[in-house]
């Protein structure tokens, strides 16, 4: 069956933004694409586990902000080659940002992190929790 043409949906002029992700997916892909996350619980910690192959150490960067705790990354390469008369240059930028809100009962002060194998492993110790705090029902008089 042939898909009817609305007045809405006739386009006769329309071309593909040439931009789009879906136009050059091997050349977008990597460009604006978020690294992978692994979240794990267990009695003394919240883990993070993200997959960064192929970025730098020292392009990594972890801020905390009151309960929310952002990763990102931006790098730039550039290539250079002068060859046969022939001068070729290219360069590429490559960033990400992911922000995740901290639970209450995480030590803020004791959040580490490690990188390696292209796996940045962030950990959020837990605090005890306040061994004062009473729970009861008050009387309205």
């Amino acid at each position: 069956m042939l898909q009817t043409i609305t007045r809405k949906s006739f386009r006769p002029f329309y071309m593909p933004n040439i931009f789009d992700v879906d136009f050059f997916p091997l050349v977008s892909a990597g460009s604006n694409s978020m690294p992978a996350v692994n979240i794990r619980e267990d009695e003394q910690f919240f883990t993070l586990d993200l997959a960064v192959p192929g970025i730098d150490k020292k392009d990594l960067k972890i801020d905390i902000n009151e309960d929310v705790l952002t990763i990102s990354s931006g790098s730039k390469n550039e290539k250079e080659e002068n060859k046969d008369g022939y001068k070729r240059k290219e360069f590429s930028y490559s960033s990400f940002c992911r922000s995740f809100y901290i639970p209450e009962n995480v030590n803020k002060e004791k959040i580490e992190a490690n990188y390696k194998d292209g796996v940045l492993t962030v950990a959020l110790p837990k605090q005890e929790e306040e061994k004062n705090k009473i729970s009861r029902q008050v009387t309205i008089s």
